[in-house]
């Protein structure tokens, strides 16, 4: 396919975004225009605002690294929080209304990190799980939080910005802790993203953990880490303390392309990820921290790997870094799935990088 930019034949190219990933990279003229005209597109479509807002008039919303100034009458980026009278107001996501669906998770289960954390390995045990293998005949309670601090052109989970709960349906947080059951030996909070509805999350952690009374009860988190950074320290002690783990997903290393490929940048989420490197030490027998990054054809490549992984070993070698095989979905629906070599050249770019424990996951989808 012909790049709109530079004009070169690409073997993978999305036609939506038009220009190809080195064009991206070096910020070619016109091509961060062309990525926000998709992503204004992607979410009018979900009645959600197209930017983040920086009304200089406007309520500060400082849960997460977005840091939206709503204007009066508007919503923040992710949705979930409004300018009600020039008062910053929770529309869900607060300890009363989590906006999510939630199910339970026969363990071990398929998480990003299933293959270093209590529920689904041998880490832990006996101290943080139940068993010196896969916990069989447990349960995670999976949260699925409907809201995001991104909008990532290849999300796997988009159709939850199509869910348009009702008052009456919303979650209350006492409600959902106390689904998790005698049998339920982790809560893992994902999405969308918690970070979006982290209030809820929290308040529903805090209260699982009180009705557990003291038995194994680890709390996890699925996130594009974007979360403000006091917020960010109770997750950490609430995973520390509980044997849980934090899966940061790290998306893309170039400014520009994580701004073209998610909406955002993605300084907060680096910035989080080496804060909460400082407290795996803290735990050795089981990790604290996990990283994943999506292998999207003609766009995540070995380079972006590289600089990632280079990232992560800086910050402990011993991070556990998931390479997850690609799914065309909503505005990348044109992409293949991503290829076997161009997985192998990741994998082998994030050893390189002095990563010692680096895992290819969703195998099944390579070709």
């Amino acid at each position: 396919m012909i790049c709109g930019g530079c004009g070169k034949d690409v073997p993978f190219l999305s036609s939506r975004l038009e220009y190809c990933l080195d064009c991206i990279r070096e910020g070619r003229e016109g091509v961060l225009d062309r990525a926000r005209m998709v992503h204004l597109q992607g979410r009018r479509r979900f009645n959600l605002p197209g930017d983040i807002p920086r009304d200089p008039q406007g309520v500060e919303c400082w849960h997460c690294g977005n840091n939206c100034s709503i204007p009066l009458g508007e919503v923040g980026f992710c949705g979930t929080k409004a300018n009600i009278e020039e008062r910053l107001i929770h529309l869900v996501g607060d300890k009363g209304r989590g906006k999510l669906q939630w199910y339970h998770d026969p363990l071990p289960t398929n998480c990003v990190a299933h293959w270093v954390c209590g529920g689904s390995s041998s880490a832990g045990y006996p101290q943080y799980s139940y068993a010196p293998e896969a916990e069989y005949g447990y349960k995670n309670l999976a949260v699925f939080y409907c809201s995001c601090t991104f909008h990532c052109l290849f999300c796997q989970n988009w159709r939850y910005m199509g869910v348009r709960t009702e008052e009456k349906e919303l979650v209350d947080a006492g409600d959902l802790a106390a689904q998790a059951q005698e049998d339920s030996s982790c809560i893992c909070f994902f999405g969308g993203d918690p970070s979006s509805q982290i209030l809820h999350a929290l308040a529903v952690s805090y209260e699982a953990l009180r009705l557990a009374q003291g038995r194994i009860l680890r709390i996890c988190w699925e996130t594009n880490g974007s979360i403000s950074r006091s917020l960010l320290e109770q997750v950490i002690q609430l995973s520390l303390a509980t044997g849980g783990t934090i899966k940061f997903d790290l998306k893309a290393w170039n400014g520009n392309l994580h701004k073209a490929l998610c909406g955002v940048d993605n300084q907060a989420t680096f910035s989080n990820f080496h804060y909460a490197s400082h407290f795996i030490s803290q735990r050795p027998q089981l990790p604290l921290l996990v990283a994943s990054t999506l292998l999207i054809p003609g766009y995540v490549d070995a380079w972006e790997i590289g600089e990632i992984a280079g990232f992560i070993a800086s910050c402990s070698p011993d991070i556990p870094y998931s390479l997850l095989a690609f799914h065309p979905q909503y505005l990348m629906d044109d992409l293949p799935p991503t290829p076997h070599w161009w997985a192998m050249e990741c994998f082998q770019a994030a050893h390189n990088a002095g990563l010692k424990n680096v895992h290819l996951g969703n195998v099944h989808l390579l070709w």
